[in-house]
């Protein structure tokens, strides 16, 4: 089956069902235009005041023609739930899948056993496929620990990172691609920057946020949430991989993980990054009284580019670190 992906999920059941992973955030923030899919859905019957994302996510789904499409009903978005009803009601197969809110072992391999059967996956060929997987995704933090070393900038830090929650589709290709950027990128110069800022939150809707920073002589050297996707965690294995995942957890297990890399990467300020209408909006103040080092929270809402009030925002949050 061609599967389409709401959010990072369990990617070794599906390769092994011999399924093709397709991330629908991707299908739609690349598309030549997002607005028309945000639009559709709206036409379709979603209310204007509603995330932008899932109505991307709900074109991504009627016009990819996938042939099922896994949502994550406990761990991402609110709305998903509602998002997989509306497209069952839309003739789609949908699976769901959930992130134990305990983070308990034995609660994730009972949901995992679910899932490999809805998928049918093949368990003989499942090892194989999970060093298939591990291969790739240490491709993709060598290229986080360049964007550290000062070789590899803030956006195609987020472009390999945000692409290892479906590898594109072929884990091949992607390696093949990500290995021939490491080796461009070794050859460089360091990037020369004013200034180190860290990025927490979902990915951007905005499309030249990072091009933006970038110009300001800001390098952005930490993508939370995108580093998360590629399951940093080399010692653990996969299942322990999607409970030490903190994205779908507490926000003090995020918390965790962004303050040991502002030590680690010597971040000198945060953009923390919320959706219009999205839950997580509830604990940015949590985030904001707990971290040590500035942070300037930015809002999107339908994809396109920064609005001038948000650029300059983010040029007196850069003026005043300077």
């Amino acid at each position: 089956m061609r599967v389409g992906i709401t959010t990072t999920v369990p990617l070794e059941p599906i390769i092994a069902g011999s399924h093709i992973p397709t991330d629908l955030n991707n299908i739609f923030i690349t598309s030549k235009d997002p607005e028309n899919y945000v639009s559709r859905a709206e036409v379709d019957g979603f209310p204007y005041n509603s995330c932008s994302w899932i109505k991307g996510l709900y074109t991504a789904s009627i016009e990819g023609k996938f042939d099922a499409v896994i949502g994550v009903v406990r761990g991402d978005c609110s709305n998903t739930e509602s998002l997989l009803d509306f497209l069952q009601f839309r003739g789609i197969k949908v699976i769901p899948f959930t992130y134990p809110y305990d983070r308990s072992r034995r609660k994730m391999e009972d949901e995992l056993k679910s899932f490999m059967e809805v998928l049918g996956s093949d368990r003989d060929r499942l090892s194989e496929v999970i060093r298939e997987v591990d291969d790739a995704r240490r491709i993709a933090w060598r290229i986080d620990e360049m964007t550290v070393e000062d070789r590899v900038s803030g956006y195609e830090n987020h472009y390999y990172l945000v692409n290892t929650s479906d590898f594109l589709g072929d884990i091949s290709r992607y390696k093949d691609i990500a290995i021939k950027f490491i080796n461009e990128a070794e050859r460089r110069d360091r990037i020369e920057y004013n200034l180190r800022l860290g990025y927490i939150g979902v990915p951007p809707i905005f499309t030249d946020i990072y091009q933006f920073l970038e110009n300001n002589g800001v390098h952005v050297v930490y993508n939370e949430v995108q580093r998360q996707f590629s399951m940093p965690f080399p010692d653990s294995d996969w299942i322990d991989k999607y409970i030490m995942y903190t994205y779908p957890y507490s926000v003090y297990d995020r918390l965790r993980d962004i303050k040991n890399e502002i030590r680690r990467r010597k971040i000198e300020g945060i953009i923390h990054y919320v959706q219009s209408f999205c839950h997580r909006q509830i604990i940015d103040y949590v985030i904001k009284d707990s971290l040590d080092i500035p942070v300037l929270t930015i809002e999107g809402n339908r994809p396109g580019k920064l609005d001038e009030r948000t650029k300059i925002r983010i040029e007196s949050f850069i003026d005043m670190l300077l």
